[in-house]
């Protein structure tokens, strides 16, 4: 965790770094408020981005994933509440078109943007308000950038409650962070859409490492529903306006502004009223730490025992159980606290229940578990499962 050289900022008065800048506004995708955005350099790039592994990846992580190849992503274009997957060859045109648009407002090359799509999947783009749109916003060109980081954030929510953003700093360098995503949401590769900008001079393998590196520890950490997304993609982008720095602290900062995006997703989990954080350590290495902390915070059963408040650690255990194949995990090396309660082995007292009790009820809630197999750990990050979740899904689309 930073503190010596790494800050945050208000949300409500975050501004971009040194030669960005963005635009907002209303393409129809939704009946209120905007739904398109972009954000973009007025310098050269270099970039790095990772996308969703799902067979089903629509047609904007597809052209993306061809424009990211190059290292020098320099604008990036969100559609909110239409994910434009599963849309056939008419999805591909009209995803293409909408970052040949873009481009041109901008005045950069096509291969140079970056688009995000997000919401319901299998219905057609609205092409006719989104050009009539578009057609508008060149009229005006660069004089119409002038939107804040909170409004990007904002315009690229679906059944988010809350925009997310994040801001650290690294020498004369800053890192600023926007991102959006509660549900379909189990992470394969990044999260959702999350996208990092900074005017810190970096080398693209420096940039890469970072990423991939900080990607592996916060957002490949988060679940809320075990549910991998279509339309999963994050970048960041760097146009070096403020000079060089370390890259070591670079991706130190890097890391902990995407833990902070992580513990905002996983906090405003669809129907979400907790943040659930599980930590596994004492593991023979990071991707079983990581792989046994996912299977109790992926649990329906812990996820409703964390919501009612109800210490159940057999769920924990039972949780850690499943996983059969992994046959180095021997029950008697197992411990499980809730906070800095044991729960397993050592059952608790009963006048000890009280005090559990209370600490489940709390916002956050963590759940620690070590295996007795080595020094490795990793923390999973979650949310707890309500009546909620259920109403948001069964009506999604009607």
């Amino acid at each position: 965790m930073l503190h010596d050289h790494s800050s945050t900022q208000d949300s409500d008065t975050l501004a971009w770094p040194t030669g960005f800048r963005a635009y907002t506004g209303h393409g129809g995708l939704r009946e209120h408020g905007d739904d398109i955005s972009v954000v973009t350099s007025d310098r050269p790039t270099v970039s790095a981005a990772m996308f969703t592994r799902s067979l089903f990846a629509g047609p904007a992580v597809v052209l993306s994933r061809a424009h990211a190849e190059g290292r020098k992503l320099r604008a990036v274009t969100t559609l909110a509440n239409n994910a434009n997957v599963a849309t056939g060859r008419r999805g591909e045109e009209n995803a293409a078109e909408v970052v040949r648009r873009v481009a041109g407002i901008v005045g950069i090359p096509q291969d140079e943007v970056l688009i995000g799509s997000t919401g319901v999947i299998g219905r057609p783009l609205p092409m006719d308000t989104i050009r009539a749109h578009l057609d508008e916003t060149a009229e005006h060109g660069l004089a119409a950038f002038e939107a804040a980081p909170l409004d990007v954030a904002r315009a690229m929510m679906t059944t988010d409650t809350r925009p997310k953003t994040a801001a650290r700093t690294v020498g004369q360098a800053r890192i600023v962070g926007v991102a959006k995503g509660v549900g379909m949401l189990e992470p394969n590769m990044a999260t959702m859409l999350a996208y990092v900008f900074t005017d810190a001079e970096m080398a693209p393998a420096d940039l890469d490492s970072a990423l991939r590196t900080a990607v592996d520890r916060t957002f490949n950490c988060l679940s809320v529903d075990t549910d991998t997304s279509t339309s999963d993609t994050v970048a960041v982008i760097a146009n070096g306006a403020a000079g060089p720095v370390d890259p070591a602290r670079f991706a130190e900062a890097l890391a902990d502004l995407c833990l902070d995006l992580t513990r905002q997703l996983a906090s405003d989990g669809e129907g979400a009223t907790k943040l659930l954080r599980v930590t596994v350590g004492g593991a023979g290495d990071h991707a079983q730490a990581k792989r046994i902390a996912k299977s109790v915070v992926n649990s329906p059963l812990v996820k409703t025992a964390v919501h009612g408040a109800d210490p159940n650690w057999g769920r924990v255990l039972m949780a850690i159980g499943k996983n059969t194949d992994d046959t180095a995990i021997v029950p008697g090396k197992v411990t499980v606290s809730f906070g800095d309660i044991e729960v397993y082995p050592e059952e608790p007292e009963a006048d000890t229940l009280d005090r559990l009790v209370a600490l489940m009820r709390r916002d956050e809630v963590d759940i620690v578990i070590t295996l007795g197999l080595g020094a490795a750990e990793a923390t999973a990050y979650g949310c707890d499962l309500s009546a909620g979740y259920v109403r948001v899904n069964a009506d999604y689309t009607t």
